[in-house]
């Protein structure tokens, strides 16, 4: 006979690299049992990403079935479940067709780099080419790393999307939409919506009226029709219709950044995390005022737990190369066979013996905004080898999010004293230990990693009509962490941080005039106001040499 736990809430976790399903115990917060399958990326073009959206679908539904079986085989009843949340890679694209079920292109992923043309003609429809025109509305600049600008790209090249809008049969979403949708029932009634933490994340959507903005809409000229219903981050948007959680509802959806933040339970004004996954983003909760940044961080919807509850705001730093790094070094490399191994060759040296590594793959995210920017390993000599490079790429995560820690203490005006951390490359105490000596301040772990799943099992047991979870932190059995103490002094911080500035300053300008050749490569967000004339005055320039755009 099954044992019965009380209520478990089921996560969706479908990531950049990976989709997992993840059940807890609504009262303890406990993990009970999971599943993971890695996503495939595919890249047919310099700069492009893509991933398969029925490749995704069919990840979940793996997930979730093994999940259950290893529950069987723990004795653990499912019939237990009383609700599932989804968390999910943000910004990235689908379109489909709602009479087939079937996606009409590939899903554009957030980090794909194809819209700067794109961009470069919604600038020019812009006066004084301005990036920051919508910044007080949406909290986000014109770039490619929005849906958006993807979107507006898939409906000018892609025919059967075109033909889809005009026939009526186009649906548009991030994945969340997609994947509620599938679920509930795809073709056959599924429940056509997002939530408000991914809608921010469009460029189509007003972070203070909590609607879909019919100007914005009309000035990238995408068809309101097509756009999912925007609802809270934690109620019932429908039920799960086959596999072996048919019946249970789907009542929590949270992008990845905002279900960490919730899964730390970030819930004052002032508390902040920093997520290391594919890309590393530090999310700061501001509370139900909306800041805007005077140091490249973007504005965005932190969550809003039903639909009488206001929403909460933070301010965001963004990372676009972190555990992405790891796998380049394994993948392109070859210099180690798992993430596992690259932290024993780090640990093996110990330093990075002066080597510094700019993993500027896709440009630099903030606080630069610098897509010109490329990769560069510096400071080699005869006496660097693959370790040195291992510590040089672990350690380079942890200068970005310096860099982006420093802007949000600016913005805030109150410095963190700890940093809360989570994310798969916590599991990394060189990492972790790098980071609390370079930050000059404690990093905090969680024993339990896995919060990004966590919090959109929160938001999916709160909902009303389950409130099977209490979102007061006194109410779970306190959840234990790991501290990593700054053990090297101030200056010698100081000075490789210093060091590194100077890598990156080095990592700019690689690719303008090619790349603007070509017009696959993004303008990402403005640059600080200081430098806007001198940008466009570049960025016009530039644009009379994209050809054929």
């Amino acid at each position: 006979m099954a044992a019965s736990l009380g209520p478990l809430v089921g996560a969706i976790d479908q990531g950049t690299s990976s989709t997992r399903f993840l059940v807890f115990n609504a009262e303890t917060a406990e993990l009970l049992s999971h599943h993971q399958v890695e996503i495939k990326q595919e890249f047919p073009r310099e700069g492009w990403v893509e991933q398969d959206p029925m490749e995704i679908l069919n990840s979940v539904y793996e997930c979730v079935e093994k999940t259950c079986e290893k529950m069987k085989e723990l004795n653990i009843d499912i019939s237990n479940i009383r609700a599932i949340g989804v968390t999910n890679q943000r910004e990235t694209t689908v379109v489909w067709d709602k009479t087939t079920g079937e996606p009409l292109y590939n899903a554009i992923v957030w980090l794909d780099l194809r819209t700067q043309s794109t961009v470069e003609h919604l600038l020019d429809k812009i006066p004084g080419r301005n990036k920051s025109f919508s910044k007080f509305k949406t909290g986000l600049p014109l770039s490619t790393y929005f849906s958006a600008v993807k979107l507006r790209w898939l409906l000018d090249n892609v025919e059967e999307i075109k033909q889809a809008v005009e026939e009526q049969r186009a649906m548009f979403g991030t994945i969340d939409s997609w994947l509620i949708w599938s679920l509930t029932g795809g073709k056959d009634g599924g429940i056509h919506c997002t939530d408000v933490t991914n809608a921010s994340r469009t460029m189509l959507f007003n972070i203070h009226s909590l609607e879909w903005d019919p100007e914005l809409c009309q000035f990238f000229d995408i068809p309101m029709e097509i756009l999912p219903t925007v609802r809270s981050s934690s109620e019932i948007y429908g039920v799960m219709e086959s596999g072996a959680l048919t019946g249970v509802p789907i009542s929590g959806c949270l992008g990845d950044q905002s279900a960490a933040l919730v899964g730390q339970m970030c819930f004052k004004d002032g508390q902040a995390k920093n997520t290391y996954g594919t890309g590393c983003f530090l999310l700061c909760n501001t509370g139900q005022k909306s800041v805007f940044s005077e140091h490249g961080l973007l504005t965005t919807i932190a969550y809003k737990m039903g639909r009488n509850n206001p929403p909460f705001y933070a301010l965001e730093g963004s990372v676009a190369i972190a555990g992405a790094v790891v796998r380049w070094l394994r993948d392109n490399l070859g210099i180690a066979q798992s993430s596992q191994e690259v932290e024993e060759l780090a640990a093996e040296v110990g330093t990075s013996y002066g080597c510094y590594f700019v993993p500027a793959f896709s440009g630099l995210y903030a606080p630069y905004w610098e897509p010109s920017a490329r990769g560069i390993i510096c400071g080699l000599t005869q006496f660097t080898n693959k370790n040195h490079i291992a510590f040089a790429a672990l350690e380079a995560v942890c200068f970005q999010t310096r860099e982006i820690l420093d802007a949000m203490n600016k913005d805030c005006g109150m410095p963190l004293n700890q940093l809360q951390v989570d994310g798969g490359m916590t599991n990394n105490k060189i990492l972790m230990q790098l980071q609390a000596d370079i930050l000059c301040i404690p990093v905090v772990k969680p024993s339990m990693p896995e919060t990004t799943a966590l919090g959109a099992a929160m938001a999916a047991g709160a909902a009303e009509g389950v409130e099977v979870w209490s979102l007061n932190p006194g109410d779970l059995t306190t959840v234990t962490c790991e501290r990593f103490e700054p053990q090297i002094n101030p200056e010698e911080s100081e000075y490789r941080y210093a060091r590194w500035k100077k890598a990156v300053m080095k990592s700019m300008g690689w690719e303008k005039s090619e790349t603007h050749s070509k017009g696959d490569i993004s303008v990402f967000y403005s640059l600080p106001m200081i430098f806007f004339v001198m940008t466009s005055m570049v960025m016009l320039i530039a644009s009379k040499y994209v050809s054929g755009k």
